[in-house]
Formats: C-alpha cells, structure tokens, sequence
C-alpha cells in the first residue's frame, strides 16, 4: 500500500514537471519572478545585516570588547589628570592576557591640554597609545593622509589629525609643543615632532586629535597610570560571559562592555530598524503579491485544462496536489535561481570597490558589501517556495471547485 502511494506522488510530481516544460514561457516568466523577488529580500537583508555587524564591529575596535578601569574614571570628570587612573596595569595585562578568550589587552591614556607651534595654539584630545599593537590589532581605523605612523621605541612624536594639522600648518618633520597640567596640578610641556597626519573620518574630531606614545603622554603628565585597558576578544560572542567572569576576579574595578561605552551604537541601531524595518515590510509586500498573483495567473489561464480534466473524471485533490506541486517546484527553483544571484552579487562586492556616500557626521564613505548566512539564504528560500506552493494551491481550489462547463468555456 506505501508502495502504491509513493508510485502515485512519483507520477503527479512527473506530471507537474511535464506540464512546467509545456509551458515554458509561462515558467520561464513565472521563474524570473520568483527568483527576481528572492534577490531582493537577500540583496536587502544581506545590506542591513553588514551595516548592523559593521556598526556592532566598528564600536568594539575603537574601545575594545571589554575596558577595565576605577570605577570613578567612568562616572566623570577628574579633578587632576589621572586622578582615578590604573596604577600597576602591567601586571593587570599580564594577567588578563592568560584568559584563553584575550586575544590582545591594550593601554590607553586619555589626556587633555594646549599644542602650540610657537605662534598659534589650539585645543588638543590627546591619546595616548602602544603603537605597533594599537595599530596591528585595529586595522585600519584611520586614514593616513602623510607622513609615517607610530612605532614602538620612538618617544617625542605624534601623530595629528587633518583638521588639527592644518590650523596648526604642520607638516611630517614639524616641531610642535604639548603643554597639559600633570598628575600633581602642575603645568608641564613638551617638545614633539610631527610623525604624520591622519583622519579618522570625522572632522570634528580630526580638529582636536593627538596620538603619541604612552611613555611620552606619561612624560607629559608626569605619572606611570594609564586610563583604562581594553580587552580584545577571539569572538565577540565571548564578551558576556568573559566580563562576568573578570567582575568576579577584579571586583574592585569597573569592566564595561563595548555596548555599554557606545551610547550612540544603540540609538543608530534604532533608527536603523525603522529604516530597514519599513522599506523591508514594503519589498516584502511586494514580492508577496507579485510572486502570488504570477502563480495564481499560472493557474487561471488554464481553466480549460482543468475542466477537461474534470470532464475526463481527475478528483479535485488530485489536480490540487499537481497544481501545488508545480508551485512549489518554480518556487524552490526560483528561490534557488535568486539566492545564486545574491551571492553572485556579494562575491562581486567584495571583488569590486564600490563606495557608500558618507553617513552623518563623516567625510568618509564605507565599502557596500552584503554579508549573507546559510539560515538566511534557506529562510528567505523556504518562504518563497511556501508563498508559491500555497499562491498556487489556492488558486486551484477555487479553480477545481467550479462548475465544468464553466472551466470549460473559460477564455
């Protein structure tokens, strides 16, 4: 009896194929459209997925995926430069970097103060950091627009932002001075040299920038601490259980994650899901009624078919199972056909530069690239072939359902 009713499934599935290649314009049409419209969901949510992991990922590079510190260095401002700095960071680095998930533990020093080329001077936001691992570890953070970056093993140089090299007229090669009050209220100053000039892509920031080296910034200040250490993980998925774990073993300083130290992360976010929440409802409406009304249109134009098949004594069941089966076939083939394409297209992105306009607050573009899953790719699929197989099945019913001599004389 199974038999049987595998031999009968075998023979309806055969005789849905036949009648696809029958018509093959009707197919072929019906394919494009299907597939057209799953190009389009993926091509969508390929876009908003990168745009949320670049976003997610940009905010952890700048700080790190978890930063320790006093907790007061967190709550405001100091009254002295490092007033609520970290003391004996080395042996806390040393510590953190034997956690199996502690891909690299960076230092920073955050200083504020007076740089001055002898005729003019200017606010500054200096940075203190260890430049070959800071800029190893980071990538590409910023854009060198001259000179050199940063090494290991030089003191007495900086690196300067665009806007800020430009009000100051200062080239690679420069001498500037760096005044700030140290650890103890005084006021200290140093000679630097001009290392090179960079962007980091938004200009007010590039107006203020100073990067030098920790042990210069700790000249300047005249103290050992540093402001905080950032953690970077092998995963980001790694945070939450990591910072839970070094609370328990540090409860005496503040571990915050990259979320938490990224306000804005979380208001772009949202107006991101709006965005993409409307035009993703939009498309999808779209494709639903375009991929619904090509299989029902299938399905309409051959009434006379049904009703002579009617006429030859085909059950309704029969005739709505090959109807459904053939929807589910130019679905799943259509789906398949538009997830080959999104890929296609994301392997061209990552080929070929296209550029982004800038976003609010930056002069500087991003890559446009698609960043697809295998789930997504068998949701988005999934769905198509459903939203056929059901557009078709229900077309048919009404179809089957009508009286024969009417099907018959359909025109």
């Amino acid at each position: 009896m199974m038999y049987t009713a595998l031999n009968t499934q075998r023979r309806w599935l055969d005789f849905a194929a036949r009648n696809l290649l029958r018509n093959r314009r009707r197919s072929l049409v019906t394919l494009g459209i299907a597939a057209l419209g799953t190009a389009a969901i993926l091509v969508a949510a390929g876009f908003a997925r990168y745009t949320y992991t670049g976003l997610a990922e940009a905010s952890a590079r700048s700080t790190g995926h978890l930063v320790l510190g006093l907790p007061q260095s967190f709550e405001g401002d100091e009254a002295q430069p490092l007033e609520h700095g970290l003391q004996n960071w080395q042996a806390l680095r040393e510590a953190l970097l034997a956690e199996p998930e502690v891909r690299h533990v960076l230092p920073r020093l955050q200083f504020g103060g007076l740089i001055s080329n002898g005729e003019k001077s200017a606010l500054m936001m200096g940075v203190g950091i260890s430049p070959d691992a800071e800029f190893a570890i980071k990538g590409p953070f910023l854009t060198q627009k001259s000179g050199q970056l940063l090494s290991d093993g030089e003191r007495g140089r900086v690196l300067l932002g665009e806007g800020l090299a430009r009000s100051l007229r200062a080239t690679p090669g420069s001498g500037l001075t760096l005044m700030a009050s140290t650890a103890h209220g005084a006021l200290n100053a140093i000679d630097v040299h001009v290392a090179g000039v960079v962007s980091t892509g938004v200009p007010e920031l590039d107006q203020r920038l100073v990067y030098t080296d920790i042990a210069t910034a700790q000249t300047l200040l005249d103290s050992s601490k540093v402001s905080s250490v950032g953690l970077f993980l092998e995963r980001m998925q790694q945070t939450s259980v990591l910072q839970q774990r070094l609370q328990v073993r540090w409860p005496e300083l503040a571990i915050k994650d990259w979320e938490q130290l990224a306000p804005f992360y979380g208001a772009v976010r949202q107006l991101y899901n709006r965005i993409f929440g409307t035009l993703g409802g939009i498309l999808g409406l779209i494709v639903v009624c375009v991929v619904g009304n090509a299989m029902a249109m299938s399905v309409i134009e051959r009434s006379r078919e049904i009703g002579t098949l009617r006429a030859l004594g085909c059950q309704p069941g029969p005739l709505i199972g090959s109807f459904a089966t053939e929807g589910l076939l130019l679905g799943a083939l259509g789906g398949l056909l538009g997830s080959l394409i999104a890929l296609g297209l994301s392997l061209a992105l990552m080929l070929v530069d296209v550029q982004m306009p800038p976003p609010p607050g930056r002069n500087q573009g991003y890559p446009l690239q698609l960043e697809l899953t295998p789930l997504m790719v068998l949701a988005v699929l999934g769905a198509i072939s459903l939203l056929a197989l059901l557009s078709s099945a229900g077309v048919a019913v009404r179809s089957v359902r009508q009286p024969i001599p009417q099907a018959l004389a359909h025109v």
